[in-house]
């Protein structure tokens, strides 16, 4: 009698052990890092019915996630505040996002997690991380049997909360794993969500760090044109304010140029009458992803003039001092209105074309990025998704991203996205009023490096000839590296003076070109 009310009492306790521990590995999906990204996508999981469990380093930051979930509808949400709980209340297979800022935090993070997980268990890190460094950190995780997946998420702190654009790169089934997931809380197109498997480990980092670079170049274009309509036309905040709104219901509808909208028409607090956007020190900063395009861009000899221009601009414009100085030393074109007449309509219209026809280009040049990194990387990255993922919750979010969709679609193997022919008629059809706004940007001193960048690029990749072969006779002359001929095959040297002599194997001059 005495071991059977054991037995019965051991078999309570174990019952009792289980229904513990359901209630404690009960969470669908943890995130760690309760910044505003972190908190708000916390959220948005949430309320999507997913039962999430939070982490920080600091405790307050949990609190408030807490407080947050219950002011917003009781929203599934569990508080932890050690790793170790944090991991315990996550169901297995574990699913942990980490949100902290790039670089030495991930691993950190990553080193204090990992101790408690399994094998089989998956990392996906949401932040801005260079993919080698998602590459590394995949390596080291998988000796231990742990996934690693690195996603892109863009849209600020308005799309993490309400659907941002999440673009995952990793082992496809961890991948599978938190599909369900990402899918239902990304944010939500026409053709479905804005997000899908973009291809190994860090893919999903590498076309973010492109997104990135196009985000660069379209705010820069979306200046250039601005500091026209200031300077040149002489329109007012308003004015300008109901252009571009105006603007946002055309072939130009995106989120930078709705925005663009609503800031020049923000009045400020502090003067009486003036604008927010006036009494902005003219200094932009950045995070270092539009660097990374640009070194990506070299590394795969990809030409990327109009997104170089934005960086460059950024670096132009954090020199406020030096500009200062130059101001009052180095002069500009002293032009009037009776030199280079400008028509205000006839201008509005042209720079409504040059936007578009630079806008065109500067995806073209992201995607070129994209497109030689996953063939030399053997990622097999689907460009037409790319632009689908891209349609909704991110930052560059346009119209104009279903045309792109549309011409990938049509030809998998398209070399640039500026051949298809839908896409080439459309800048043909505006190269006339993108060279006028150039022209008179000129004209009037109006640095315009993004636009002219697009052009030049467009100029250039449209040419059959271009003065290449003066360069390589110069590389030949200097260094006889040699060159090939239009009109025969084969490799050449050319003894240009009497000084020159016999450079031996023509065949080992060229050892070493990239």
């Amino acid at each position: 009698e005495e071991q059977l009310k054991n037995s019965r009492n051991h078999r309570c306790h174990k019952i009792n052990q289980q229904h513990q521990q359901r209630n404690i590995m009960s969470c669908d999906i943890g995130l760690y890092g309760l910044a505003v990204m972190g908190q708000n996508f916390a959220l948005n999981m949430a309320s999507h019915g997913f039962k999430v469990c939070v982490a920080n380093r600091s405790p307050a930051k949990v609190d408030l996630t807490v407080q947050r979930a219950k002011d917003e509808g009781d929203l599934p949400i569990v508080g932890t505040k050690s790793p170790e709980e944090f991991v315990a209340q996550l169901s297995k297979p574990r699913k942990i996002i980490i949100l902290v800022m790039a670089g030495k935090p991930v691993d950190q993070t990553i080193a204090t997690l990992s101790q408690y997980l399994e094998e089989g268990d998956v990392i996906i890190d949401g932040g801005n991380e260079w993919y080698q460094n998602t590459l590394r950190r995949a390596k080291e995780l998988e000796a231990k049997g742990i996934h690693f997946v690195g996603m892109g998420i863009s849209g600020g702190e308005e799309g993490a909360r309400n659907g941002p654009s999440l673009m995952p790169g990793g082992p496809k089934e961890a991948y599978d794993m938190i599909e369900p997931i990402i899918t239902k809380c990304a944010a939500q197109v026409n053709d479905g969500a804005c997000t899908g498997y973009v291809g190994p480990v860090g893919a999903g980092n590498y076309v973010k760090m492109v997104h990135n670079g196009i985000e660069y170049g379209d705010m820069q274009l979306i200046g250039e044109v601005y500091d026209i309509m200031k300077h040149v036309l002489k329109l007012s905040n308003e004015e300008m304010a109901n252009i571009f709104s105006e603007w946002n219901s055309t072939e130009l509808q995106s989120y930078l140029i709705e925005i663009t909208s609503t800031i020049l028409g923000k009045k400020d607090e502090f003067v009486e009458g003036g604008y927010v956007v006036d009494y902005i020190l003219d200094k932009t900063g950045m995070k270092g992803t539009g660097r990374w395009t640009i070194q990506e861009a070299a590394e795969r000899s990809v030409a990327a003039p109009l997104m170089a221009a934005s960086l460059d601009a950024r670096y132009i414009s954090a020199r406020k001092d030096e500009r200062i100085k130059a101001s009052e030393i180095l002069k500009g074109p002293e032009v009037t209105s009776a030199e280079i007449p400008v028509h205000k309509m006839q201008m509005l219209d042209d720079l409504k074309a040059a936007l578009y026809a630079s806008k065109v280009c500067s995806y073209a040049q992201g995607l070129g990025i994209i497109k030689s990194c996953s063939e030399d990387m053997d990622w097999d990255i689907n460009l037409s998704d790319c632009a689908r993922m891209w349609k909704g919750g991110c930052i560059i979010r346009a119209a104009l991203l279903q045309k792109i969709q549309d011409a990938l679609a049509r030809d998998k193997n398209l070399p640039n996205l500026i051949l298809d022919p839908v896409v080439a008629s459309e800048l043909n059809d505006r190269t006339a009023a993108w060279r006028r706004v150039v022209v008179v940007a000129v004209g009037y001193g109006i640095s315009t490096p993004a636009l002219c960048g697009a052009l030049n690029y467009f100029d250039s990749y449209r040419r059959k000839s271009l003065p290449a072969n003066l360069t390589q006779a110069q590389r030949d002359f200097f260094g006889g590296h040699t060159y090939e001929r239009t009109d025969r095959d084969g490799v050449f040297h050319t003894a240009w003076t009497d000084a020159h002599k016999s450079i031996g194997d023509i065949n080992e001059r060229t050892a070493g070109e990239v």
